[in-house]
C-alpha cells in the first residue's frame, strides 16, 4: 500500500517529522495549519521552512475547505484540542446531528466520512478519556462512535513518553484506527479481545506492557451519536479496543526503559537573558504548595490547593511536560540550575527543541517571535514516539 499521508493541526510537523524518519517512502499528499485568530502564522511558516511551500500545504480554517477536494490518502494523521464534543439535533429533526460549532473532531470526522482512509493516527491529551467533568467518558465515548459509525474499529493508549526512554513526562493519548476495507481490520477481528490489548495490537506491539491490572466493558447497543451525547458514561482506562460497537478497556503497566535525564540535554554558555537576575521570592511561592480559599461563581466556599515543585528542577530526571507558557513567570516554566555556573536560569528554546525530539532551532526563522518558540514547543508532540509508531505502521502497509 502507497504510503501517503493527510496531515491535520499540522503545528510544526511533528507527525510527519517522525514518520519520515520511520521511513523515507512516507509521502505527505495533503497538510492544513491554521491558527485562528492571528494575523502571523508563524507555524505554519516554519511547516514550509522544511517541508517546502506548496499547493497542498494549506493555510486555512479547517471547516471552511470543502472535505471531497482533498487528495485522496491512506494515512489520516493529527493531534487536535480536547473540546466538548456534544451534539444537537438537526433542524430538520432526527436524521442527522449537528456538532458544536468550532469543535475540531467533527471537522476530523467529515473528512473519514469524505475520504474514508484505510487508517487513522491521533493524538490528544490524556484528559479526553475522562472529560468533561459533568459526564465522564462523554466525548471519547462520542469519538468511538463516530468512528464504528463510519466502518472504523480502534485501539488507543496512554503512553508516557519516559517511561519509552525520551526526555520528557508527557503523557498523551494515542488513538489508532483502521476501516473495514483493510486486511488489518480482518487480523483484528479474528484476535481476542485481550490480546490485542496485551500483546498483538497496533500499541502493545510498538509500546510493550508488563501486566494488565483491571479491564472493564461496554456497548453502545446501537445508540444514536445524540443518545450517547446525552446519556452516555464510561470509565476509560488508560488502554482498550473498540470492535463494531463493543468497547474494552484496561489498565495497563508499560514495560519501563530508562529515559534520558534533562542533563544531557542541556547547552553550554547560555545567553545571559535566560539566567533568573530578580522575582526569586515569587518563583519559590508559585512552585511551592499552597491553600487558598476560594468562592465559586455560585457562592460555594472551598479550599483551592495544590503541592510543591522541585525548585529548581532537577536535571537528572526527564524534563517534566512542558506547556505552552514555558519561559514565563509562572508555575510550569522549567527552572534549572546550570551546571556550568551554579546559577538558575530558564530552558533555551534549543533545549525545549531537544526535549520533544526535533532538530536544534527547528523552529527558529526569519519571522518566529522568541517567546512563540516555546509555544510551538508546548503544542508538539515528542517526535521520537512517532518515529517508533511509523515503525509498526511500516509493517502494517507493507502486509496490505
Amino acid at each position: 500500500m502507497e504510503k501517503t499521508v493527510c496531515e491535520l493541526f499540522a503545528g510544526v510537523g511533528g507527525f510527519r517529522l517522525g514518520l519520515e524518519t520511520s521511513s523515507h517512502e512516507w509521502n505527505t499528499v495533503w497538510a492544513n495549519q491554521w491558527e485562528p485568530g492571528k494575523k502571523s502564522q508563524h507555524a505554519y511558516d516554519c511547516y514550509c521552512k522544511h517541508f517546502g511551500i506548496s499547493e497542498n500545504h494549506v493555510n486555512a480554517d479547517i471547516s471552511q475547505i470543502e472535505k471531497s477536494q482533498i487528495p485522496n490518502h491512506n494515512l489520516l494523521v493529527g493531534g487536535f484540542p480536547c473540546q466538548d464534543y456534544s451534539v444537537a439535533r438537526s433542524l430538520s429533526g432526527n436524521h442527522g446531528i449537528n456538532g458544536k460549532k468550532g469543535v475540531l473532531w467533527w471537522q476530523i470526522r467529515d473528512i473519514l466520512e469524505a475520504k474514508r482512509p484505510p487508517f487513522v493516527l491521533l493524538e490528544n491529551v490524556d484528559r479526553l478519556l475522562k472529560s468533561p467533568s459533568t459526564q465522564r467518558g462523554k466525548d471519547f465515548g462520542i469519538m468511538l462512535a463516530c468512528l464504528a459509525e463510519l466502518g472504523y474499529d480502534a485501539e488507543w493508549r496512554v503512553i508516557n513518553a519516559a517511561d519509552y526512554g525520551n526526555t520528557q513526562r508527557r503523557r498523551r493519548v494515542f488513538i489508532f484506527a483502521y476501516n473495514n476495507t483493510s486486511k488489518y481490520y480482518k487480523k483484528a477481528n479474528d484476535t481476542n479481545e485481550m490480546d490485542i490489548i496485551n500483546t498483538e495490537g497496533f500499541f502493545a506491539k510498538t509500546f510493550p506492557i508488563n501486566r494488565i491490572f483491571e479491564t472493564n466493558e461496554i456497548s453502545f447497543n446501537n445508540q444514536s451519536i445524540f443518545d450517547i451525547s446525552e446519556s452516555f458514561k464510561f470509565n476509560f482506562l488508560n488502554a482498550g479496543y473498540l470492535r463494531g460497537n463493543n468497547i474494552t478497556t484496561a489498565t495497563v503497566e508499560p514495560i519501563f526503559e530508562d529515559p534520558i535525564p534533562l542533563k544531557y540535554l542541556l547547552e553550554k554558555s547560555v545567553d545571559e537573558k535566560y539566567y533568573l537576575n530578580g522575582n526569586i521570592e515569587k518563583w519559590e511561592y508559585l512552585k511551592g504548595s499552597k491553600k487558598i480559599n476560594r468562592t465559586s461563581k455560585t457562592g460555594h466556599c472551598y479550599i483551592f490547593s495544590e503541592g510543591p515543585l522541585s525548585f529548581p528542577d532537577d536535571i537528572n530526571k526527564p524534563a517534566r511536560t512542558m506547556l505552552t507558557s514555558e519561559s514565563s513567570l509562572n508555575r510550569s516554566t522549567h527552572v534549572i540550575e546550570d551546571p556550568q555556573n551554579g546559577r538558575l536560569r530558564l530552558l533555551t528554546p534549543k533545549e525545549a527543541e531537544r526535549i520533544n525530539g526535533f532538530d536544534d532551532d527547528w523552529t527558529k526563522t526569519e519571522t518566529m517571535p522568541h517567546k512563540f518558540r516555546y509555544f510551538c514547543m508546548g503544542n508538539a508532540l515528542v517526535v521520537p514516539l512517532i518515529t517508533r509508531l511509523g515503525k509498526t505502521l511500516n509493517k502494517i502497509f507493507e502486509a496490505e
